[in-house]
């Protein structure tokens, strides 16, 4: 009888792992419904949740529409409402975390973002 032993493969090279990624969204993962969270997209991709992350920032950069959210995980978005969803979710994430640096600095939340000159 023999033992399943996993043997971890090795990363693939960078270019090759965001191109895995931004097939593996297209071909299966496009619209909310069909999210897939960090851990099992970093697995398809042979890579680390935290190298995930960063191939999906760089993506984001290129104009490709990756949203997500904890409820969603990572998809493409089909229609402008999955995108402008995903927009909301991160500008109420952004908005938490300047309540905090507000709290932290002990300085009102308007004038901290007045500061940053963001819209609220």
């Amino acid at each position: 009888m023999t033992d399943d032993i996993a043997i971890p493969l090795p990363p693939l090279p960078r270019s090759r792992a965001k191109a895995l990624l931004l097939q593996v969204l297209a071909q299966h993962h496009t619209g909310a419904a069909k999210g897939v969270g960090a851990d099992l997209l970093a697995a398809r991709v042979c890579t680390s949740e935290r190298t995930l992350r960063q191939l999906i920032t760089e993506a984001r950069d290129e104009g490709i529409a990756i949203v997500g959210t904890p409820t969603t995980g990572y998809y493409i978005a089909e229609t402008a409402a999955e995108l402008e969803a995903c927009c909301a979710f991160l500008h109420s994430r952004a908005l938490h975390s300047l309540r905090i640096e507000a709290q932290l600095r002990r300085v009102p939340l308007a004038d901290l973002v007045g500061q940053l000159r963001l819209p609220t």
